[in-house]
């Protein structure tokens, strides 16, 4: 279970009652996460999540609570955080920084349709809008220059054919370096992965952990959650999947010519990051029992990408 902070009922009751939410029913810990210590929690008020984020420095929080406040406030399906009687939306419980959230409803999805994808297209699409015009600035800890040292640095620790696939597109990204950032930007989630969206049948009810949300490239943004909600179980990309995602998303926000350019290597960089986050993973927390995604899901589909015949619609 990926709870790194363990909780007793006396002091999550003590934490909660600055809420005014009445009585700790229930708590639960959630097992799903690989970064932060979540648990569900039921107030006589209503249902919650409680993070403890474990990952990053307490400076950067009020970048997210301001970016849910701004998502919340354009009507999108995400958790914001709840503030105490007195005001406070950011608390510290045990040493860390703290967050009490609205539950959203809904179930995730593991075998997307062309419908769930469309949703999800449009939900990227309308975060981006409602962000570009004022882009709130955060710089990833994940970006190119990470994957540039990080991924030289693990060229070592792969076999041949591994070394070859991955130094590859890290040429990529030194050949394009200045050409991605200077990409149309907004916010993004930067994790928009399938186990990060809950749906009732196919209507999407909420998008949630935003803690790897930056400013940057929305073509970034649009690469990572593709690899993930139109891939096929060998890495290939579903192409009936990919263009109702892509189409839904450019009929909101249409694209550029210098996006349609460097859309495929966009692609191949966004399973870099995910597969180099996941191998440091598997080595960091080896023989622990914290939930490890599996490093070869993205080795799978960077080998697929070599080759993209999925270009963007209607590109300017």
């Amino acid at each position: 279970m990926s709870v790194f902070t363990p909780l007793a009922r006396p002091e999550l009751e003590t934490f909660l009652c600055a809420y005014g939410l009445g009585r700790l029913l229930d708590y639960q810990g959630i097992a799903a996460g690989s970064e932060n210590t979540n648990y569900f929690i039921s107030l006589e008020q209503g249902e919650f999540v409680l993070t403890l984020v474990e990952r990053g420095p307490v400076q950067e929080m009020p970048f997210f609570i301001e970016l849910l406040d701004v998502l919340h406030a354009a009507n999108l399906p995400v958790p914001y955080a709840m503030r105490t009687t007195d005001g406070q939306a950011l608390r510290e419980l045990k040493g860390k920084p703290a967050l009490l959230q609205p539950r959203l409803a809904g179930k995730h999805i593991k075998r997307p349709n062309t419908q769930h994808c469309v949703a999800i297209g449009q939900l990227q699409a309308r975060v981006h809008l409602a962000t570009r015009d004022k882009v709130l600035e955060r710089k990833t800890d994940r970006g190119l220059s990470w994957m540039l040292d990080e991924g030289r640095n693990f060229l070592s620790h792969l076999s041949a054919e591994q070394a070859a696939l991955l130094d590859k597109t890290l040429q990529e990204i030194d050949q394009h370096f200045q050409a991605i950032l200077d990409l149309p930007r907004a916010n993004l989630h930067a994790d928009l992965f399938r186990d990060n969206a809950m749906f009732e049948g196919t209507h999407l009810t909420g998008v949630i952990d935003f803690y790897n949300a930056c400013s940057g490239p929305m073509l970034y943004d649009l690469a990572i959650a593709l690899n993930d909600w139109c891939s096929e179980e060998d890495g290939a990309l579903d192409p009936l999947r990919a263009k109702a995602f892509l189409g839904a998303y450019a009929a909101l926000r249409p694209f550029t010519a210098a996006e349609a350019t460097l859309w495929p290597v966009m692609l191949r960089i966004a399973c870099v990051r995910f597969w180099l986050s996941r191998l440091i993973a598997a080595e960091a927390f080896a023989g622990q029992d914290v939930l490890i995604h599996d490093p070869a899901e993205f080795e799978k589909r960077l080998a697929q990408r070599q080759e993209v015949n999925l270009p963007l619609p209607f590109a300017l």
